[in-house]
Order: C-alpha cells, then structure tokens, then sequence
C-alpha cells in the first residue's frame, strides 16, 4: 500500500516499523517526471502489497531529501535496516522497481540473467523529443539508467562539452562510453560489448 509521509516525526515512526524494507519515493507536484513515478510506484505497491511504499513530496515537507543525498526528482530509494541499499532515479516502470528492489524477474527479463549490470546515465534538457525516445528505449532493453537533467545541472553541462566537444542531448554515457543522440545501434553496440566481453 502507498502511503505519504506527513512530516520528519512520521518519517521515524515509519522507519522504525519497516525497519527489513522500506521503499521512499521523493516526488514533486510540478515535475511531470515525479508524477509519472508516482503512478508506476502505487502499480508497484499494488502487485507488492506486502512491500511498504512512502512518498515524501519535497514540496511540503523540506530539506528531507537532503538527508538522503536525493539530488533530482523522481527518485526512489530502497532502504534496510535504515540504510539506503539501492537508489532509482528518473521515471521506471513497476516491473523494474520489482526487479530492482525484490529481485523479481518478469519473462521479459528472463534474457538478461548472465548480463552484467551496466552503468548509464542519460543527459536530457527540457523539451527534448528525443531524451524521451532514448529513455523508452533503454526502458524496453530492461537497462536501468540514472537522468541527470543538463538544464538544471550547468557544471555537468560544462564537463559534458569537454568529454564530447558538443552540447546537444540526449548524450548517454553506457560504462564510461559517450553517445551523442538517439542513436539505438550505437547504444546496442555498447551494450552487447559489455555483455559479451
């Protein structure tokens, strides 16, 4: 079941009762992104209901994100024993967050069991068509990928010029490898070469 944090006391409180797993979601109301998490979170808690779910809105309830080192919206965190273990960012579906934090594989993952976890990160700004079609298709290969929003971020902006001489986004970094765009045989390439090598 979803539920939402009201303030730092019933943060603790919630802590101290789910103390062997414990999923935190931190949302805002005016990131799309946020709400698309949120959706495929309370799918997550509703397959999972043993698991519990909580939101922190960073909007009403200041600073926590902080704590937790939460940098960008959405992320979601997976903590034990009041330790974060796996950290989430950008939007997944509720496949993934099973996949990710209980372990559970789909058939659609059945594939990937012998793979190496891969190291993304997809560089996006505002208004990008294309960030999004990289991301749906890194979504549908099961990779699981941080998003770090260029816009918002101007020193990552900055080293991103210098690695790849241009500041177009989407740029996607697969195990310290930089792709410029959208560019799916690029993106296989990396990814199959890590995997078989």
């Amino acid at each position: 079941m979803l539920e939402w944090i009201k303030n730092t006391k019933h943060l603790k409180q919630v802590q101290q009762k789910h103390n062997i797993l414990l999923i935190l979601g931190f949302y805002a109301n005016f990131s799309s992104a946020s709400k698309r998490a949120l959706a495929e979170l309370a799918k997550f808690s509703k397959e999972n209901k043993h698991v519990p779910v909580y939101i922190i809105d960073v909007g009403r309830i200041k600073g926590l994100h902080k704590q937790f080192g939460v940098e960008s919206l959405p992320t979601v965190l997976a903590l034990r024993k009041g330790e974060v273990t796996q950290r989430v960012e950008g939007v997944e579906n509720a496949r993934f967050y099973a996949r990710i934090f209980l372990g559970v594989r789909s058939p659609r993952y059945k594939k990937d069991e012998s793979t190496v976890q891969h190291h993304v990160t997809v560089y996006t700004g505002p208004g990008c068509p294309a960030c999004g079609s990289a991301k749906d298709y890194l979504r549908s290969k099961g990779i699981s990928f941080r998003e770090v929003d260029i816009g918002r971020e101007q020193h990552v902006a900055e080293k991103l010029f210098q690695r790849s001489g241009q500041m177009a986004v989407p740029q996607i970094e697969i195990d310290g490898h930089l792709i410029v765009g959208a560019d799916q045989e690029k993106i296989d390439k990396f990814l199959s070469t890590q995997t078989e090598g």
